[in-house]
């Protein structure tokens, strides 16, 4: 072969460096990471039990602190309120305008007759209670998001003046969303049961409840592998006004 052939065919050493350098720098990148990892673990297993019960715990933690800052923030707010209808001099129809859209906004408490719907995981070593139906998967034992909204949803389509999830008042940003098998609503974690409650004419909520195809769904895994589900009407109950932050993030009003 000759010469110019052979130095053709073979790459030049200029051009095989950078390659080299390249495969030494990922090789010193994973060491370092190894390293991080090893030197965050200190020797101890990062999916062990007990890493998982110290997350859970300060999860519970930060969502107790949530609940803290609420409800002092609702107490500095009805302050502030109080001090601006004093140094405004505004008039009683104003004041009573005011409240009508605390009201709506659902910032002031509720009162009136309504119900309540329990939702519940089924027990964990739960079975097949029809003939037919197939043995169940574990996602057929647990309360999904899609439960919760179908729940929410019927009960706003049955008029409902104000609802609470649990123990906090939804508004018009409010979103019920789960993470597993817990459920995560404005900055607190809750887990099942979980208990909405709507103040509103009972006989309309009931007919929406039932008139809703995700909750008939819903009723069928009740019926084939025991997950929970309680109605229960109230003469007289009351929700919280909603206490967290009202101002808008990623939203602006429209313009007249």
């Amino acid at each position: 072969m000759s010469t110019s052939a052979d130095s053709s065919a073979r790459p030049s050493r200029s051009r095989l460096r950078p390659v080299r350098l390249l495969t030494l720098a990922v090789f010193a990148l994973a060491g370092l990471m190894f390293w991080l990892s090893f030197d965050t673990a200190r020797g101890t297993d990062l999916r062990s039990d007990d890493s998982m019960l110290r997350l859970s715990d300060l999860i519970q933690e930060r969502s107790q602190k949530n609940g803290t800052h609420d409800e002092r923030n609702a107490a500095l707010r009805e302050d502030v309120e109080a001090l601006a209808r004093r140094d405004n001099g505004s008039s009683k129809a104003q004041d009573a305008k005011v409240k009508a859209l605390e009201e709506n906004a659902g910032t002031e408490k509720l009162h009136g007759q309504g119900m309540s719907v329990t939702l519940t995981d089924a027990p964990p070593n739960a079975s097949a209670k029809i003939p037919g139906v197939p043995e169940p998967q574990p996602n057929d034992l647990v309360i999904h998001q899609q439960d919760l909204q179908a729940v929410v949803n019927a009960l706003w389509q049955g008029g409902a003046k104000g609802i609470r999830v649990m123990d906090q008042r939804l508004i018009s940003t409010s979103a019920v969303r789960c993470v597993g098998n817990t459920l995560i609503l404005q900055g607190r974690v809750y887990s099942p049961p979980y208990k909405i409650t709507a103040v509103g004419d009972r006989e309309a909520l009931n007919k929406a409840l039932n008139a809703s195809p995700a909750i008939q769904n819903y009723l069928q895994y009740v019926n084939a592998y025991g997950l929970g589900w309680k109605v229960e009407q109230h003469e007289a109950v009351t929700l919280p006004g909603y206490s967290g932050t009202v101002e808008l993030h990623y939203a602006q009003p429209v313009k007249p």
